[in-house]
């Protein structure tokens, strides 16, 4: 029966983003270096947290597997005189190689039948290879962004403060960037920071659970998930699905705890988008919507700690996004002051890349272009598609814009609509961003 692995790297917050590429590279790694030092092991399984990377193995074998080694030496046909008595080039292969002529086999290739010699290297022991093993694990793990803390070259995603590394309920001794690998681990930072022995699997998720760390991701996403549609709908609403969101939420949180606040509802004569980009980008909110999917004046944040007082943590955050979407307002209200036409001069200001000239100059490289598609494909379009090309890149020139990125497009479509151009136009000042993303819409 095979024995089990455990691997805890604890570490400062890592970002949410780092996360779930780390884990998969975790369990990559793990397996790519079992199988070269032909250990023999059941399912591998990676979990993590803002402050944990997670692995544990089970049915790892004792040893090693032995390993048959084959090397190739003379050619048979000039290896043996008329009488059978070996020539220097066979006998010199054979002691080479520490054994007897006798003991010599023959292979054959491509080339022909050549003496070669078979050794069987018996296994080692495990257990006494892991150090190694899981030293190299941690430090092959790639971040896009690393740092070091200390006089050591090791370079980690964030300092790591702890490693629990246990086989078979035994320490596997090792050393990375000054921590000694141990057999404890830790709870949750505010509400249980306290170290605390760990023996196996099942005490360690007992533990880690007790201590306020849900250390499963899937675990994490199903309980926020689920709180989350029961907070909207004390409301009367539904929570307006966001997959990138849930995602980045899953890894923010060891302990995910909802909670719903409001807004006032003035802030709903904003643009939808603007709304959602402000609860969803900036602040990691979750908007709430109706059956047909407009937004209510509510938002349910993911807290990572069982608050004492959640209607504190609720005013804390209504503060909080009510300042935001102040600032939105203001941003909108200032924007329309001027129309989307008018600002097409003022891409001259704005330098789109030093060797192909201003914003307006690739403006006026658009009109060109989309003159003569419009006169190849529908020259009745030719109007409407010059306006959409003229005040394609307009809305770089708000400040909605210059303070939330994301809507560029987006606000260009709404600006246009509310000055009165066609809503051919307006679409098309959208729809000349896509797609955003690969796979993404067009």
């Amino acid at each position: 029966m095979g024995k089990e692995l455990l691997l805890e790297i604890g570490t400062e917050e890592i970002p949410a983003a780092f996360l779930p590429k780390a884990l998969r590279d975790l369990e990559e790694i793990a397996r790519g270096e079992l199988a070269a030092n032909r250990i023999r092991h059941g399912e591998i399984r990676t979990m993590g947290t803002p402050r944990r990377l997670f692995l544990t193995a089970d049915g790892l074998a004792e040893r090693q597997e032995d390993q048959m080694i084959e090397k190739l030496g003379p050619a048979a046909r000039g290896a043996f005189d008329e009488q059978g008595n070996p020539s220097r080039a066979a006998v010199g292969f054979a002691k080479g190689q520490n054994l007897g002529v006798a003991e010599l086999g023959r292979v054959t290739t491509e080339k022909g039948e050549y003496l070669c010699a078979r050794k069987k290297i018996i296994g080692e022991a495990t257990e006494g290879l892991l150090p190694a093993i899981l030293t190299k694990v941690i430090t092959d793990i790639p971040f896009r962004k690393s740092m070091r803390w200390s006089d050591q070259e090791f370079r980690f995603a964030r300092p790591i403060h702890w490693i629990l590394a246990l086989f078979d309920g035994r320490i596997v001794p090792f050393r990375i960037a000054n921590v000694e690998s141990g057999n404890t681990s830790r709870g949750h930072r505010f509400m249980s920071p306290d170290a605390f022995l760990v023996a196996n699997l099942e005490g360690y998720l007992a533990g880690t659970r007790d201590r306020f760390v849900i250390v499963d991701p899937r675990e994490r996403k199903e309980i926020i998930r689920e709180e989350t549609r029961k907070a909207a709908a004390t409301v009367g609403g539904n929570v307006l699905p966001s997959a990138e969101l849930l995602e980045t939420v899953t890894f923010l949180t060891e302990y995910p705890t909802v909670v719903c606040g409001n807004f006032d509802r003035e802030y709903l004569k904003l643009p939808q988008e603007v709304l959602i980009t402000t609860m969803i980008s900036h602040q990691k909110y979750f908007p709430v919507v109706d059956e047909k999917g407009a937004l209510l004046p509510h938002f349910i944040t993911i807290n990572n700690t069982l608050a004492r007082d959640p209607a504190v943590v609720k005013r804390g955050n209504e503060k909080v996004i009510r300042a935001r979407l102040s600032d939105a307002r203001f941003f909108f209200e200032a924007d329309r002051k001027i129309p989307l036409e008018r600002r097409v001069a003022d891409l001259k200001k704005v330098v789109f890349h030093t060797l192909l000239g201003t914003s307006y100059e690739k403006v006026m490289r658009f009109r060109q272009l989309a003159a003569w598609l419009a006169g190849r494909i529908d020259p009745t379009l030719a109007g409407r598609v010059d306006r959409a090309a003229l005040l394609a890149k307009a809305d770089l020139d708000t400040q909605m814009v210059g303070e939330f990125a994301e809507l560029q497009g987006i606000m260009g479509r709404e600006y246009a609509l509310l000055d009165g151009e066609d809503p051919v136009v307006a679409k098309a000042i959208y729809e000349h961003y896509l797609p955003t993303a690969a796979g993404g819409d067009l």
